[in-house]
């Protein structure tokens, strides 16, 4: 959030949550019923093309409409109001029926309707969209995401990250460019807010390449209903107006995908017992949902020439079989040219451990296209981060110096040797290693690094990181032992 009027707005409506608290409307059921309310509120207050957006809804379905309305009948309205706005054949509004498909209220008393009401028509609705709604309404994403650490790091990326990796690959106007696990869409509006500091606010565009670029250049999927309606109000307050699509990557409905110039995507950190459905699939078909069938997905989705950075946790690096198998395959297909190994503590799912690969698609034939990869390390001997210490794009300076300007690593570059962060490592050295990437080299006292740790959230993510990453090499002996049984029969 940016500017003092757009962080005490975010307030405001994070206060009014307090009031909710005791009827059991968790944080996240706030924002999404804030995401109705909101959404209302703003098609009444933005203009598009020299009309009010909520010219397209009929004059029953307005916010002035519902606000006219008191106590226990606006709350019915409410609830009736929700279920149209999401099925009515006489409004044609594609982003208002995403928002609004399988809608429900959690609200059960009038009041606090009321309550949420008042304070939405009490903010400066001018000077919020002087500010920025889509940074209104991110911050109060990030709000709620600070609240709810366990569950919200599966779909929320942090911001400094965010930001690096799109220095990093630079996004370009005309690109297709794709999250196929996209949470509440960090990645694609970055990349957009990119685009146009670069455009002029697309100004720089023909009418019809300003127009493909709000509504065709951006794709991507949430399989979750309750964050891909958070991500389409995202997506339509930053100036994207197509929705991405709410279905699941790992199944065939990722068909519907175009070949992409740009992937950016942190797929879900867990394996889940579902399994893989994609027709196209060879190395990951039939496995469990997870990380490892997603960057399969990331290769072949990308067209010849295309990018990606891919956010996985470290087991991605070293699981052997599948995994091995599949890093093979990539580094033939792609020059996996860089990977930054993430310091823990900065995702909400406590203490997980992640790294970020960065390569281009050279070819869809195997050709051996890696000859070596960098590494940097941002991990080891890093402070420790928390609520106590927030991860700032500051700490990932020196590493945007030392990766280049070249989005496909082929800037100069230099190996700071044992005692440095960046170190290459060629093919055949990795090869040496059974193509484990998981390399480290700088010592790090872990135990000393955790006695900083004050905030009781920190201290708990710390011993869940070593409970995870200690559940993660049994499920990765067990996986290996159950692909050797396979084998056998």
């Amino acid at each position: 959030m940016n500017g003092p009027r757009a962080r005490e707005t975010v307030q405001k409506l994070w206060n009014a949550s307090k009031s909710l608290q005791g009827g059991g409307v968790s944080y996240h059921e706030y924002v999404t019923e804030l995401t109705y309310l909101l959404l209302l509120k703003m098609l009444e207050e933005v203009t598009r093309d020299g009309r009010k957006l909520e010219e397209r809804l009929p004059p029953d379905c307005r916010w002035g409409a519902l606000k006219k309305l008191e106590g226990e009948a606006r709350l019915i309205r409410y609830r009736a109001l929700l279920l149209e706005l999401g099925t009515r054949t006489d409004i044609d509004f594609p982003l208002v029926k995403q928002v609004f498909t399988d809608a429900k209220t959690s609200l059960t008393k009038a009041t606090a309707l009321t309550s949420l009401i008042t304070t939405i028509d009490a903010i400066d609705w001018y000077a919020a969209e002087e500010d920025g709604l889509g940074d209104l309404y991110e911050g109060l994403l990030e709000r709620t995401t600070s609240e709810r650490k366990s569950k919200a790091g599966q779909y929320f990326t942090p911001r400094a990250l965010i930001e690096t990796i799109i220095q990093l690959t630079k996004p370009v106007a005309g690109e297709v460019i794709q999250d196929p696990a996209a949470g509440t869409g960090g990645f694609l509006i970055a990349a957009h807010r990119a685009i146009c500091r670069e455009t002029d606010d697309l100004v720089q565009l023909t009418s019809e390449e300003a127009f493909w670029q709000r509504r065709s250049a951006y794709q991507g999927a949430e399989l979750i209903t309750g964050t891909h309606r958070l991500n389409t109000m995202n997506l339509l307050l930053h100036g994207i107006d197509e929705p991405i699509g709410c279905f699941d990557t790992l199944t065939s409905d990722a068909e519907q995908f175009e070949p992409a110039h740009l992937i950016l995507t942190n797929p879900p950190f867990n394996k889940f017992p579902e399994r893989v459905t994609r027709s196209d699939f060879v190395i990951t078909a039939g496995a469990a949902k997870g990380p490892i069938p997603f960057v399969e997905h990331v290769v072949r989705g990308l067209e010849v020439g295309g990018r990606a950075a891919v956010v996985v946790p470290d087991n991605v690096l070293f699981e052997d079989n599948m995994g091995r198998e599949l890093r093979t395959w990539l580094m033939d297909l792609c020059d996996l040219h860089t990977i930054l190994r993430l310091p823990t503590g900065i995702f909400y799912a406590p203490g997980v451990k992640t790294n970020v690969m960065f390569f281009t698609k050279r070819a869809e034939d195997r050709i051996a296209a890696t000859k070596a990869v960098w590494i940097y390390d941002l991990r080891a001997q890093m402070p420790s981060f928390g609520k106590t210490r927030v991860l700032t794009a500051q700490d990932f300076a020196p590493f945007v110096a030392a990766y280049g300007t070249d989005p496909d690593g082929g800037a100069p570059r230099f190996d700071e040797g044992e005692t440095g962060r960046f170190r290459v490592f060629t093919r055949e050295e990795i090869s040496k290693r059974n193509d484990n990437l998981d390399i480290s080299w700088l010592r790090d006292d872990e135990e000393v690094s955790e006695e900083g740790l004050t905030e009781p959230d920190d201290i708990a993510a710390a011993i869940l990181g070593h409970l995870r990453a200690a559940l993660e090499e049994i499920e990765a002996v067990a996986d290996e032992l159950a692909e050797t049984a396979e084998v056998v029969e």
